[in-house]
């Protein structure tokens, strides 16, 4: 019997672009384990879809709201898109987002533990907002971006309001150039920040567990070359190095000319300015990415809940 169902190879092919028999061999040497079986299809040359968490799969919004040279990120999840067009739920985003700006820290807890606008925390107002919109929701992550002189650019991918998206951007750019400089810049680099999906800001900042699976990856591709094995492990080393060069921020390639380095972009900024620009940090928060949602049959829940 197969350790798989028809929704796993959907949900496989969905993934990676790859074909119904290629999806079905690849869970079958993966005993059923999909993400087995997407390194699989990516070692093999088949999987054309290669971000796991480009891939949206939560409901919700993201806030984003800057102040001066500190901006903040905030991911609240709801589980339907009706409840992220709801007023009340969006009011409780942008208030939250407010008060995690004035935190100092990440921590959701502390968000969680803070006083709320309008009384109470920020727990208890949300615990009201799921008894009164009757829907599951949670906060998910917040990221504060800030630097001493300059300024922090937000953007807003996909707005339902204002401050308030799919996708939320923040730029820190630390200079002493002024904002007729700084912001069309950081306004550039947030929105290809948004298309280009960086993972860290430089190629350092990649966490360890992604570059490790992706030399893994690398190194069953160069065994299917059969080639020596110094030439394989320069093949795997020049993989990992080009994957790193692609996913981090300063050394990706500017979308909009598709063919400036971003720390170039940045550097020539500064020069044209007469004074240095640095691309500080950034944040970039796309709604429910990395999340696996559970697929409701709505038809089957109505039919039941009549039944009951």
């Amino acid at each position: 019997m197969a350790d798989f169902s028809v929704a796993d190879v959907k949900k496989l092919r969905e993934r990676t672009g790859a074909g119904m028999m290629d999806a079905k061999k690849a869970l079958t040497e993966a005993g059923g384990d999909i993400e087995a079986a997407v390194d699989a299809l990516r070692a093999k040359g088949l999987a054309t879809a290669q971000k796991k968490s480009s891939r949206t799969a939560a409901e919700g919004l993201v806030g984003v709201l800057v102040q001066g040279t500190k901006g903040v990120a905030v991911e609240v999840n709801s589980e339907t898109d009706f409840v992220a067009k709801n007023d009340q739920f969006q009011s409780f985003v942008r208030n939250a987002t407010a008060v995690a700006l004035g935190l100092g820290t990440d921590d959701v807890e502390a968000l969680k533990a803070a006083a709320y606008p309008e009384g109470g925390t920020v727990a208890e107002k949300l615990t009201d907002n799921v008894a009164t919109i009757g829907e599951n929701q949670q906060i998910r992550r917040i990221k504060t971006v800030s630097v001493e002189k300059g300024a922090v650019i937000s953007y807003m991918h996909t707005a339902a309001a204002e401050g308030l998206g799919k996708i939320g951007v923040l730029i820190g750019l630390e200079s002493e150039a002024g904002a007729d400089v700084l912001e069309p810049l950081g306004k550039q680099l947030a929105m290809h920040a948004a298309a280009a999906f960086p993972m860290a800001l430089d190629a350092d900042g990649l966490d360890a567990d992604v570059i490790e699976r992706e030399r893994k990856i690398a190194a069953e591709k160069a065994a299917e070359t059969g080639k020596p094995a110094d030439v394989q492990a320069k093949m795997v080393d020049g993989a990992v190095k080009k994957f790193a060069k692609e996913n981090a921020l300063l050394s990706q390639i500017f979308v909009m000319d598709n063919k400036t380095v971003i720390a170039d972009l940045v550097a020539q900024a500064g020069k044209a300015a007469g004074t240095p620009i640095v691309l500080k940090d950034y944040a970039r928060f796309q709604l429910g990415e990395g999340i696996e949602k559970e697929e409701v049959d709505f038809a089957a829940e109505v039919a039941a809940t009549l039944k009951g």
